[in-house]
């Protein structure tokens, strides 16, 4: 299975894509970055690569036992790098809307994020919706390194890729069976509590 050409990526901590690459979670949240054009998150590709960030990594905001993770992604990372490399593709299954505290606290088995961290993020714009995506993920059979360029850094959920990227087979973190049941997991958690889901 080949990954398409369009060359989006969204980016998340690189802690956060391991988890996802391990298949220990299979969601991402998001309020949209500070410099996002549209002032709040959108979905602008329902297929792309997972862009790893590092800057913004703090273990204390990783449940205990998932803290380790953070040291790990940076072994070998510098400030200085020049380029990043690319390790994991994703596919948008379903795009849950998460409005308050209670739906949210529903969520906390299933992800490396602790309570507070989740709850910040709810809370900033409080305006609008934190947007659950439960993402089907591949892992890229050879990991794909791309020049690092001004237009992908500050805070912001998406990069559009400027450099050709090669065609690199992928093959899926989880089993049809164990992702169709960690979604139901999810939704299961949810059930009664008023989300919206796209």
């Amino acid at each position: 299975m080949k990954a398409p050409v369009k060359q989006i990526a969204l980016k998340e901590w690189a802690s956060a894509i391991k988890a996802l690459r391990e298949g220990k979670q299979i969601l991402v949240m998001r309020k949209g970055g500070i410099v996002e054009e549209t002032r709040d998150f959108q979905v602008e590709s329902h297929h792309f690569y997972l862009y790893p960030t590092y800057e913004h990594q703090k273990r204390e905001l990783l449940k205990e036992n998932e803290q380790q993770t953070v040291d790990e992604t940076l072994a070998g990372w510098s400030a200085e790098a020049r380029s990043v490399e690319l390790t994991a593709f994703a596919d948008v299954v379903e795009d849950i809307e998460v409005l308050d505290q209670e739906q949210l606290d529903r969520l906390s088995e299933f992800h490396i994020w602790t309570d507070t961290f989740a709850e910040e993020r709810l809370k900033w714009k409080k305006k609008n919706p934190l947007h659950v995506l439960l993402l089907r993920v591949y892992q890229l059979e050879e990991p794909v390194s791309i020049p690092i360029r001004s237009d992908y850094l500050g805070c912001k959920s998406w990069v559009e890729i400027a450099d050709s990227m090669p065609e690199v087979n992928k093959t899926p973190v989880l089993t049809d069976e164990e992702f169709a049941r960690q979604c139901e997991a999810i939704k299961s958690a949810l059930a009664g509590s008023g989300v919206a889901g796209h």
